[in-house]
């Protein structure tokens, strides 16, 4: 990696970071992770996809202990390590989806990479749910849809913000070769 690429990967895991708090701010506490997570695994490489994930992860905690009075206590501890586990778990799932579509097809790759985010976010937050408490919430077809629109919608405007920002002249992110699809 050059050190521009380096810089331009630090850029975007940055605008991307501030995008998301902001989005925790006006939601109090609904980091869009399935959203940035598909995003990330179509637009940056694979290691700065981990890095904003961990990234938005630790502002999202700062923002909720500091700002919006979160409890100190061990169970919002232990949820909120949780929801760092399945975020790097959403990255994980969009990365493999996306990798199933080929290069060319931009909006499909997206779409599948959301899903396989929302998949392995909601696999990981089901099992913390299991030993938290929490199951019946977790598995609610109503939250559970709202949430997915929501996180649709904010998708939808981080690419848009994207795509904006580089032809407005901001480098594009350095990315992973795309592996062929199946």
């Amino acid at each position: 990696m050059t050190r521009s690429d380096a810089r331009v990967s630090t850029l975007w895991i940055m605008l991307l970071t501030l995008a998301s708090a902001l989005t925790t701010l006006a939601l109090a506490c609904a980091t869009p992770f399935t959203a940035l997570a598909a995003l990330a695994a179509t637009q940056l490489r694979a290691r700065d996809g981990i890095v904003l994930m961990i990234a938005s992860w630790a502002l999202s905690q700062a923002t909720g202990f500091c700002l919006l009075g979160y409890p100190r206590d061990a169970s919002t501890l232990l949820w909120g390590a949780t929801l760092g586990l399945a975020a790097i778990a959403a990255v994980v799932g969009a990365r493999v989806a996306a990798d199933r579509v080929a290069p060319g097809r931009v909006l499909l790759r997206i779409a599948v990479a959301y899903l396989g985010a929302t998949i392995g976010f909601k696999i990981v937050q089901l099992l913390g749910a299991v030993g938290l408490g929490g199951v019946d919430i977790a598995l609610s077809p109503a939250i559970n849809a709202r949430l997915f629109a929501r996180n649709a919608a904010i998708l939808a405007g981080l690419y848009l913000l994207y795509r904006t920002l580089v032809a407005a002249g901001l480098p594009a992110a350095p990315r992973d070769r795309p592996v062929a699809a199946c």
